[in-house]
């Protein structure tokens, strides 16, 4: 075995196990073809399906003192790209292609560990990847300052080589400049972590960092993308208030329940990592304000100017240090900043998500060559990889974990926007679909469809959309299934683990304690 894949605590939880063996049978599907039989689409009816859920090219972007009526209330832009970096940690499949079916899982591997143990913040080690560590081996390495922000003046680009890509564990991190921005807010809580446990080896403070992590992951991410009665049935001890050892998980996809303790048989899911977990990309807004200083600028726009847009595999321009209040609320208030060209103040308010929906904005529809191609749209990769993995239709997903599927009138393609005329049911695209829905599309539908049924007041524009049952199921009991199948997680490690008190705030700690955390460390450069 090559020294390629030998990271992270996967690796290390299976020494003595045959080679050949241990790579084998890592993608899996959690319900068995004769169950759940896969669906097959026309090709044809999928690239109208995706031109029909990529939005219009905004022409005047929405002010940003004016409400927006795609974004999504109660779920901050950073979630979008925390949700991005959750998923490099899982998942990387650099062997298959589109337009290749694909019927037999066991020959394809999974590169990156399946579990949420930091394999692309750390690499294979300071031992084999001494490069992002300093000398020390025990503190991680940034790289060069970023101006832009003047209420950080500590952040810092990410290591780069001569080719300007990023020295780090996973080079999808780069894809943008939000997502390298929070693996480098990533690394400075690494190096906050090594200041709280001055003495401790290496090995203690990545448990520490991974387990707060994950703490993150289950206590805050999960409750802000999924609707409340999923997750609470999922996981009863959020709602009931105790530990989760306490109130276990609860499954209804038996093929996780078997997988949720330390000796299961770990795979990953192309039913989740194919399509279900790929919900975040309706949460990616048009434009973004990286930072009070400068104007905002589209997430790609196809332009060669490094300045033109947050598109990444580059040099992170000097001003454009991110100031994750404008992501998230860091209790940092609602400053004016008076801007140095002399334009008009701007407020530092976190931006929100775009809502869970059918619709991506459109420069997902045309994605630069450095990450995709042929085709370059987001859509229809996303629902041609679903017909290459034969994936189950939503309604089938749905009738197996005994939920009742949507009607076709319900699957509605477009934006959640109260009043959009152009939404329409899904068989108006094509009679292909009629109760035979791709599962990716389904997600996005039944987010919409749920949390416009169940909402407590009436359906306005602020009404909050999250992931509803079967994408709810899909996310959250795969997530449960690895945290319990990881003997090093903190359940198994260290059932006793809450967050150190000098990054708890009021007794909490979310994903806004975590990055308020990493801005007090002492910044480590190359």
């Amino acid at each position: 075995m090559t020294a390629e894949l030998r990271h992270g605590t996967w690796w290390e939880s299976k020494q003595g196990i045959d080679p050949e063996q241990l790579m084998q049978g890592r993608f899996s599907r959690l319900f068995d073809p004769h169950d759940a039989e896969p669906a097959v689409f026309e090709t044809a009816d999928l690239e109208k399906l995706a031109v029909a859920m990529t939005a219009e090219a905004e022409g005047d972007p929405t002010p940003e003192d004016q409400p927006d009526t795609e974004e999504n209330t109660g779920i901050p832009a950073a979630y979008t790209y925390l949700g991005q970096f959750i998923d490099h940690d899982l998942t990387l499949d650099p062997t298959s292609h589109l337009r290749q079916v694909i019927t037999d899982l066991d020959k394809l591997v999974d590169f990156r560990t399946p579990r949420f143990d930091l394999d692309s913040l750390y690499g294979r080690g300071p031992s084999e990847q001494p490069y992002l560590y300093d000398r020390d081996s025990i503190f991680l390495l940034l790289g060069r300052p970023l101006s832009g922000n003047p209420f950080d003046p500590d952040t810092h680009d990410l290591q780069r080589g001569p080719n300007g890509r990023a020295l780090i564990g996973d080079p999808r991190n780069d894809e943008n400049r939000i997502v390298a921005q929070l693996h480098a807010t990533l690394i400075r809580f690494h190096n906050r972590m090594v200041e709280l446990m001055p003495g401790e080896p290496f090995e203690a403070v990545r448990d520490q960092v991974r387990w707060h992590y994950q703490w993150v992951v289950l206590n805050d991410f999960l409750p802000t993308i999924i609707n409340s009665s999923t997750i609470n049935e999922v996981f009863p001890h959020l709602d009931a208030g105790c530990s989760l050892d306490e109130r276990p998980p609860q499954f209804r996809i038996a093929a996780l329940q078997a997988m949720a303790h330390p000796t299961g048989a770990m795979f990953m899911p192309v039913e989740f990592s194919v399509a279900a977990y790929r919900f975040g990309h309706s949460m990616i807004r048009p434009l973004y304000r990286i930072n009070p200083t400068i104007e905002r600028r589209p997430i790609f726009s196809g332009a060669t100017d490094p300045s033109a847009d947050l598109g990444g595999m580059r040099p992170i321009p000097d001003d454009w240090g991110i100031d994750w209040q404008s992501f998230l609320d860091l209790g940092g208030g609602d400053a004016e900043v008076v801007r140095r060209d002399g334009s008009d103040p701007t407020h530092r308010r976190p931006q929100l998500s775009y809502k869970i929906d059918t619709s991506l904005v459109n420069p997902l529809s045309n994605l630069p060559p450095v990450i995709a191609r042929n085709p370059p749209s987001l859509p229809a990769r996303n629902l041609l990889r679903g017909n290459d993995f034969r994936l189950p239709s939503g309604q089938t997903v749905a009738r197996t974990l005994d939920l009742k599927p949507l009607d076709d009138e319900n699957l509605h393609i477009g934006k959640a926007v109260v009043g959009d005329q152009s939404r329409r049911p899904i068989t108006a695209i094509s009679n292909g679909f009629a109760g035979n829905a791709p599962l990716w599309t389904y997600v996005l539908a039944e987010a919409h469809a749920n949390s416009w049924a169940h909402a407590a007041a009436p359906v306005t524009d602020a009404t909050p959309v999250r992931l509803g049952q079967v994408g709810g199921h899909l996310v959250a009991e795969v997530f449960a299934a690895l945290l319990l199948a990881d003997r090093t997680s903190f359940p198994n490690a260290n059932a006793a683990f809450a967050p150190r008190p000098e990054v708890r705030q009021d007794g909490q700690f979310g994903l806004a304690d975590l990055i308020k955390a990493a801005l007090a460390a002492e910044p480590r450069t190359g």
